[in-house]
């Protein structure tokens, strides 16, 4: 009978593993077969290079990405350059100050930040960061890059602190022992030892934070101002590739070029944030297998 129930979940656990390859594959043939087409009618140098995207433009449509990719650069860094330390050093502090009832009180409340839906935190944006900004920076709109950065920064943070909590707590004690026995105080050997002993696995959360903020839709829809355009400051309204496709798909008549344009812009970000996750769950193994977990 055991040995009956063995075999079961071995192959509902292969069936899943199955499935979820499939689901994946058949994600990226659909991207593949409508977005190549894109280049039947748009020349590729000029889709990779072209600094505008208009589509409904006058003559001959624009396709170029350029507007639309240093977009989503630039609100990524934004958010990495506020959630890098804030969530290396929340996690530190998790890790290294916390205990008990309030160690799992901390970490309990980062799960709930990741579970708010992207759509109440770009509400949040909208009305409360957007006022903010106007007032402190003295501008007439709020919704700009820095709002962007700002909100994925938020949404960033719980992957941020929940994957580097982990790399921490897998340095073995021997480390931070051997630094105490050395005359280290606490703080000095969680930042000197154990901190640089877990940096394949922060670099692997920062990677996942990365993929979490080039790809999220709704929260920068409402935020960033949604004009295609490369932004020469913070306050500058810009464009995602996620939010392109998500203005435009509905909107488009099937089998254009403008249609199979924005599944060309699919299969751009697939590929970056499948690239990102696949460097980042490659690391973390080998965090793993570094200290024998």
């Amino acid at each position: 009978m055991r040995l009956l129930k063995e075999k079961i979940v071995k192959v509902l656990l292969f069936g899943s593993a199955i499935l979820a390859a499939s689901v994946i594959l058949g994600i990226l043939a659909t991207l593949g077969f409508y977005g190549l087409q894109t280049f039947r009618e748009v020349n590729l140098l000029r889709f990779i290079t072209g600094s505008v995207w208009n589509p409904d433009a006058y003559g001959e449509p624009k396709y170029g990405i350029i507007p639309l990719a240093v977009g989503s650069l630039f609100v990524t860094i934004i958010a990495l350059a506020i959630a890098a330390p804030t969530g290396i050093a929340s996690a530190l502090f998790i890790s290294e100050r916390l205990h008990g009832k309030t160690k799992m009180a901390a970490k309990t409340l980062v799960e709930i930040l990741a579970g708010i839906p992207s759509v109440v935190i770009g509400f949040f944006g909208l009305t409360f960061i957007s006022l903010v900004i106007t007032k402190v920076f003295r501008i007439y709109s709020g919704l700009n890059l820095l709002n962007g950065g700002i909100l994925l920064a938020m949404m960033s943070l719980p992957t941020i602190i929940s994957v580097s909590e982990d790399a921490l707590r897998a340095v073995p004690t021997s480390y931070r022992e051997a630094a105490l026995g050395l005359g280290a105080h606490d703080w000095q050997a969680a930042t000197r030892v154990i901190l640089p002993a877990a940096k394949p696995g922060i670099v692997a959360a920062l990677m996942l934070g990365f993929g979490r903020a080039v790809g999220e839709t709704m929260a920068v829809l409402m935020v960033a101002g949604n004009a295609p355009i490369i932004a020469r400051s913070l306050f500058d309204p810009i464009r995602t590739i996620t939010t392109t496709i998500a203005i435009e798909l509905g909107e488009v008549p099937f089998g254009t070029a403008h249609f199979h344009a924005l599944f060309a812009l699919g299969l751009l970000l697939f590929g970056v944030t499948l690239l990102t996750n696949l460097l980042a769950e490659s690391m973390l193994k080998r965090e793993k297998a570094r200290y024998q977990i």
